[in-house]
């Protein structure tokens, strides 16, 4: 009889579960919906059930589906709120402070992804005055899905842009929103799906990638769960093997340890620079540094600049900080008591899986207590303590579900594809710069593919064009970099699509430079122009025609908004011309009016011409009136 019972009960409850109105994550208390156009609110219940959505003193009526799904389109709203919304079947779900405004999903990889929080030395004001109550984000949870596209997301919650939650903004997306309602004075609402190194084919869908047979051929493969389950052992993402760390066996971080065999090295620089020949292993650093008794007495943080690829600092015997890989940079704060008046013991474990390990030349390296510093450049003082043993020959790659061709479309994307938005707005590219001539063709279809599933016509779809990185070359050159730039501006071709041009925004020693305030209002631009059809400029000089006429080639372009300038007030430097051999050599550049004339007394009988064609070109210093720069460009196809 207790069974009977406890089966009942359990089949009770599941009932009661499914007759539940159940609405998908994203929509939820504090969420902002689109303005001016008809909005969908979906969900779940029992087939047959009758459901009403209040909202404005407007009734919705539908009855659930067989399969159990419910939608209403409730008609176009202006901007404004906030209100409440009532959803009723056998139970009544009531949602509160609801805005209606502009929306905007953003995506890609790591540079849209990087959190506010992550550059707070840069924009620390901007934190702190952050009181945007009607900006507000919705961070889609990173979750993979090899299968099939799914329905509802596993959590999420709308924030406000206070001075608090804003640290979790994407930083991108919050200068973006920003300019746009300081710009229209209405609420903005941003879908944060982002993932740190995603390729673009794990944003789109399978029936997207149908074209791209090879890209095609993973996702079926992928459905196979033992195909999958295969690469959980013996291959993987794991390190070599390699002896244990002595540093750790033997404490080389507690002020107890008396160091032994200890070499000198130079903080900031890669220990492969330095007499370590090819080391993939953990390398300790040890430096006794001076405090002044004033620093130990206020707040203190440590700068460690960037680090390949990861790391742990003590201060005094005491673990400060950690990271587990090579992007972030090392901002760790000191806990109070750490540090004492005189010598404190720094001593950082630096482990490097591959290519050169150690600190990133050309970052910030210094503790900091309210407005005194000390450096921590310099000499310091290194002991090998584990090396990793060479990888067998053999090995498959790694398998990393989140980089799999359409499994975030699937499990990040798919939920959310009902939710009525504005626009897209799209920074990624950094992990499929070595094929550019498949991303020319890549990027276009997911644009096709996200406007319909969306169902919403041709959606603005604005995206970043990648920012100068790695070393800089000083002779015109070949440039993945630059080819990858190229493909990513075909999407241009597209109807109501808008590109930021970001050349000048990197860092060559950072893929992820600070100046994400720059990107974001590139893209309000853009979103100006293309969403909102303001007679403005919102890109700078781009490229029209040439001519040769001599030795000379002119250059005239388009959007110059009144006229050509460069960014320092020297001539226009990055110009590269060349004969009918292709042989580039730098061009003497003059402006005149909306052209740029070009020549070099090598070149007799000048055919081509490049622009910033370069991974990281040195001074690419062409703007217009406006003050945005010029996008690369070749005419040498």
């Amino acid at each position: 009889m207790k069974k009977v019972s406890c089966v009942l009960l359990f089949i009770l409850k599941s009932w009661w579960g499914v007759a539940q109105v159940q609405l998908p994550r994203i929509i939820r208390d504090s969420m902002v919906l689109q303005r001016d156009t008809k909005i969908k609110i979906w969900g779940w219940a029992t087939a047959g059930e009758n459901v009403t959505v209040l909202f404005k003193g407007k009734k919705y009526k539908t009855t659930t589906a067989p399969g159990g799904n419910w939608a209403v389109l409730l008609a176009p709203e202006k901007a404004g709120g906030p209100y409440e919304m009532q959803i009723t079947g056998k139970n009544t779900i009531l949602l509160r402070n609801i805005l209606i405004g502009e929306v905007w999903l953003c995506s890609g990889q790591s540079n849209m992804e990087h959190q506010l929080a992550l550059h707070s030395v840069v924009y620390a004001r901007e934190i702190e005055n952050a009181h945007y109550p009607e900006i507000r984000q919705f961070k889609v949870p990173g979750v993979t899905n090899l299968q099939e596209p799914q329905k509802e997301l596993p959590a999420g919650s709308w924030k406000a842009a206070d001075p608090e939650d804003v640290k979790q903004f994407s930083a991108v997306a919050y200068f973006f929103a920003k300019a746009l309602y300081e710009k229209y004075h209405v609420p903005i609402g941003l879908i944060n799906a982002t993932w740190g190194g995603s390729p673009i084919e794990a944003w789109m869908s399978e029936e997207s990638l149908k074209p791209f047979p090879e890209i095609y051929n993973s996702v079926l493969k992928n459905k196979d769960t033992a195909y999958v389950n295969s690469f959980a052992s013996g291959n993987t993402n794991s390190k070599p093997p390699a002896i244990a760390d002595k540093g750790l066996l033997e404490k080389w971080f507690s002020p107890d340890y008396t160091p032994v065999g200890w070499r000198s090295i130079a903080v900031p620089g890669y220990w492969e620079d330095q007499g370590i020949r090819d080391l993939d292993g953990a390398v300790w650093y040890r430096r006794e540094v001076e405090v002044p008794a004033a620093m130990t007495k206020q707040q203190a943080k440590v700068f460690l600049g960037r680090i390949v690829d990861a790391d742990d600092l003590y201060i005094n015997g005491v673990k400060v900080g950690t990271t587990s890989y090579l992007y972030p940079q090392r901002r760790y704060p000191v806990p109070e008591g750490v540090l004492k008046a005189g010598k404190n013991l720094f001593v950082v474990r630096v482990t490097n899986n591959s290519g050169k390990g150690g600190f990133v030349p050309d970052k910030p390296y210094q503790l900091i207590a309210g407005g005194d510093t000390v450096a921590l450049t310099g000499y310091w003082r290194y002991k090998v303590g584990q090396v990793y043993l060479p990888r067998q020959t053999g090995i498959t790659n790694s398998f990393i579900k989140q980089y799999q061709p359409a499994a975030l479309y699937n499990a990040m994307l798919s939920p959310v594809t009902g939710y009525t938005i504005r626009g897209f707005a799209w920074y990624q590219g950094e992990s499929n710069t070595g094929k550019p001539h498949a991303y020319s063709q890549l990027q276009p279809a997911m644009i096709t593919d996200w406007r319909s599933r969306w169902h919403q016509g041709n959606l603005p779809f604005l995206f970043v064009q990648l920012p100068g990185y790695m070393e800089y070359n000083y002779l015109p050159s070949e440039s993945t970099w630059a080819l990858f730039r190229e493909a990513q501006a075909k999407s241009l071709s597209l109807p109501n699509t808008g590109m930021a041009v970001a050349i000048d925004l990197g860092e060559w020693n950072d893929i992820h430079p600070d100046r994400k305030k720059e990107v974001g209002d590139r893209l309000a631009l853009a979103a100006e122009k293309v969403a909102y059809k303001e007679n403005i400029v919102y890109s700078g000089p781009v490229y029209q025609s040439s001519a040769v006429e001599g030795n000379k080639i002119i250059v005239t372009f388009n959007t110059t908004a009144s006229g050509l300038a460069t960014s320092d007030g020297a001539p226009p430097a990055e110009f590269a011309i060349a004969g009918a051999d292709k042989k580039f050599v730098w061009a003497d550049a003059r402006i005149e009016g909306p052209r740029i004339i070009l020549s070099n007394d090598k070149i007799a009988a000048p055919k081509f011409v490049r622009y910033a064609w370069a991974d990281n070109p040195v001074n690419p210093n062409l703007i217009n009136k406006a003050g945005l720069p010029a996008a690369p460009f070749r005419t040498d196809r």
